[in-house]
């Protein structure tokens, strides 16, 4: 099969499968230029309430492949970027699992996401000094938003692999599994987030980005919702609430 990006939707859940498992996962181009528009659809779909992105077999994503990145280092740079924007910029709850490798461009695919389990065992590193690549102003504040400024110096200064302990000291990852504890319980937290408001999921998102000007926009979207009067009314009647907001068109990253 050829590298590419695999998507499936159950239960309210889209699974993105990074495949490329000869490359351990590496990014081609064509996966970094593909991953904007399958996210848009998956946006637009009232099916999905969340996301978890994943790679086949027992890595995560080891990078970019360089060998389909032969045009300027600032071209296969932009496509990493844009693709990782997309990512961060999705209206709804996304998790990145993590096993094996996670490293240079997987990294970044993994800290674009809203959280990040992973299997013990799984290796972090952010590579750019070992091959003299500025590494993204986007991509670095949103390592030291989520480790810390000394530790993204650590990662960024040396390109050095952190373990997945080490990696949930330091806030890069949420949870640490058994390996074979990491499908189950990225299945059943995700069971809780579809289970939730996603009203309240998209609003905090973007608040907890940093989105200062949306004030306006979120109380109109919660007067016209429904889901503050079903999640009151459900818990009075003691039974699990059935929240029906979801994101308009490719999702509220507009004005």
């Amino acid at each position: 099969m050829e590298p590419q990006l695999l998507h499936s939707v159950g239960d309210g859940i889209a699974t993105v499968v990074i495949h490329h498992p000869a490359k351990r996962n590496a990014m081609t181009a064509g996966m970094w230029r593909a991953l904007p528009p399958l996210l848009d659809g998956l946006a637009a779909d009232p099916a999905v309430r969340a996301v978890v992105l994943t790679g086949e077999g027992d890595t995560f994503c080891a990078g970019a492949d360089i060998s389909t990145l032969r045009g300027s280092s600032d071209e296969a740079q932009g496509l990493a970027v844009r693709a990782e924007d997309a990512l961060a910029a999705f209206p709804k709850p996304t998790l990145a699992a993590v096993r094996g490798y996670c490293v240079g461009g997987g990294s970044q695919l993994a800290a674009a996401c809203d959280l990040r389990f992973a299997q013990a065992g799984a290796l972090f590193g952010v590579t750019p000094a070992k091959l003299g690549i500025v590494y993204p102003a986007s991509a670095t504040r949103r390592l030291v938003s989520l480790v810390g400024p000394a530790t993204a110096k650590y990662l960024l200064f040396s390109g050095e692999l952190i373990d997945a302990e080490r990696a949930l000291r330091t806030g890069l990852v949420d949870e640490v599994l058994a390996g074979d504890e990491l499908d189950k319980r990225v299945a059943e937290f995700t069971r809780v987030l579809a289970a939730r408001s996603l009203l309240t999921q998209a609003s905090a998102k973007e608040f907890a980005n940093g989105r200062t000007d949306r004030d306006a926009h979120w109380a109109r979207q919660a007067r016209g919702s429904g889901d503050t009067a079903e999640g009151v009314a459900a818990f009075l009647e003691r039974r699990p609430p059935r929240f029906t907001w979801t994101t308009p068109g490719p999702g509220p990253s507009g004005g």
